[in-house]
């Protein structure tokens, strides 16, 4: 049974594979925010021309089709969620979806319109769109200005769920692994809805329908001893 807000298979393995080919998806040794060593590495700052842009922003697009969620607007949260959203709107808009989009700076401007927000007015059921969530920070504080303009965080899009646990930091600022993914979190204290184009199940999916063949495929190992020390189920 596919789990809540996942993707269509056949979808997230396309996207697994462009992931992949744009160099996006890499594996070897990478040290991520929480300390951990992984052996793969996902960067959506590498989706770098429009081609990508264009593809990636498809796979959003039709993942919210499918998903039929009903929402008002789109927000793109600094930084990387600014091109995204911006690219997302448009092609929901080219496949006859046109909704309003904004985003926010990370820096009040203090001439011009002034403010931290930009593009449409917030109002009605928002969709955040990001690339991946770490802690659900980025979330809290898109929920905040969301609902201080009036309007209702409704739900979260992202291109990949590393379905493993958060992190938190106690007053001493050491870090403890929490029984939840960021995206859980979101889901169950947050209460809003998260979709995922992939998942780290996905990519496990990918590398062992590869069967051994090529250099990826050989990652699997790794990659499922990861799942198994830091994954959430």
């Amino acid at each position: 049974m596919a789990e809540q807000g996942a993707a269509p298979t056949d979808l997230a393995q396309a996207f697994i594979r462009f992931s992949l080919e744009s160099g996006v998806l890499r594996f070897g040794e990478f040290k991520t925010k929480a300390g951990r060593l992984s052996p793969y590495f996902f960067n959506a700052g590498l989706f770098d021309d429009g081609a990508k842009l264009a593809r990636l922003a498809h796979f959003y697009a039709q993942l919210l089709i499918h998903s039929r969620m009903e929402f008002d607007m789109v927000f793109g949260p600094a930084y990387k969620g600014i091109p995204l959203g911006a690219v997302v709107a448009a092609e929901l808009a080219r496949l006859g979806r046109n909704v309003p989009f904004a985003y926010n700076r990370k820096e009040a401007k203090d001439h011009g319109e002034g403010g931290t927000l930009v593009g449409a007015p917030l109002k009605g059921r928002v969709l955040i769109v990001d690339d991946v969530m770490s802690a659900g920070t980025a979330v809290r504080e898109s929920i905040r200005l969301i609902e201080a303009a009036g309007a209702k965080a409704h739900a979260v899009v992202i291109a990949l769920d590393r379905q493993e646990m958060a992190t938190e930091v106690d007053a001493q600022g050491a870090t403890r692994d929490v029984p939840h993914s960021a995206v859980q979190y979101v889901r169950e204290t947050l209460g809003l809805q998260v979709l995922a184009v992939a998942q780290l199940d996905d990519l496990l999916a990918y590398l062992h329908d590869q069967g051994g063949l090529g250099e990826a495929a050989t990652y699997l190992p790794a990659v499922q001893a990861y799942r198994q020390r830091y994954g959430v189920i």
